[in-house]
């Protein structure tokens, strides 16, 4: 008898435990929400930009009102969108070349989804993120017009996300120098037969090449593709300079191939 009571009050005491324990987990996640809500606009703004921007500064951005604003504000990315008939609202854009422009290294260009955008030798010397703002890349399509070099020209270590690059002519991507990042996006060259005269990436980074002070700190230059469909053009890559391709690695989809490759020095 007296062992069927030790019994039940060990479980009593098991079960008592659990709860406090349970409560004050409760306890402290809501106080440590709530601290978190007290930070003021500028320093949850500032948590904010170490976040990536596609997907988890854009979850940020639903989870309330206050939070949709700072995750949004134009410090923390800038917009391209043709629809935009006010102008003057702050961090939107009507075009790529505009943006680029008007951006400081190290930000985030969203752009918008729908209809295609002109691009036509662009040039990007300083770091910057450019992401389609699309469910898929087919929704932000970027076009070169024929007789272009290129459509992006890459002075500067960059990211591409969610894109689509078309180019008649010539190549998608010129890249001089820094550390490219091409990550899901879509490709696509002149189809025969004219795809000689065209390739999706060109690569004429040299080591002997003289880089500006500002960027000696960086990594080794390279191009790193992941998940990206590549279609037309002569070759994927076409390298003038010291770098080779390395760790090549395709997967066959239903209706075409998805890359991973790098493009560096050995």
């Amino acid at each position: 008898m007296a062992h069927r009571n030790t019994t039940v009050m060990e479980k009593d005491t098991k079960e008592q435990w659990k709860r406090k324990n349970n409560n004050r987990k409760k306890r402290n996640s809501s106080s440590s929400s709530s601290l978190f809500n007290n930070l003021d606009d500028g320093t949850l703004m500032h948590i904010f930009s170490f976040l990536p921007p596609i997907p988890d500064r854009f979850n940020t951005a639903l989870v309330c009102h206050r939070w949709n604003y700072l995750a949004c504000h134009p410090r923390l990315w800038l917009r391209v969108d043709r629809s935009v008939r006010d102008l003057s609202e702050p961090g939107v854009f009507p075009n790529i070349e505009t943006a680029i422009s008007a951006s400081r290294p190290g930000d985030t260009i969203l752009i918008a989804a729908g209809g295609s955008h002109r691009v036509s030798n662009i040039q990007i010397d300083k770091p910057l993120c450019l992401i389609g703002a699309g469910e898929v890349p087919d929704d932000t399509t970027l076009i070169c017009s024929r007789g272009s070099d290129s459509a992006l020209e890459f002075l500067s270590t960059c990211k591409l996300a969610n894109l689509t690059v078309k180019a008649e002519l010539g190549c998608c991507l010129l890249h001089r120098r820094g550390r490219l990042t091409v990550d899901g996006c879509i490709l696509q060259c002149e189809t025969n037969p004219l795809d000689y005269l065209s390739c999706p990436i060109v690569s004429t980074s040299s080591r002997n090449e003289v880089i500006p002070s500002s960027m000696k700190g960086n990594k080794g230059d390279g191009v790193f593709v992941s998940q990206t469909r590549i279609e037309g053009g002569a070759k994927a890559v076409l390298t003038s300079g010291d770098l080779v391709l390395q760790r090549v690695r395709v997967i066959y989809a239903r209706a075409s191939l998805l890359f991973w490759f790098d493009v560096e020095q050995l």
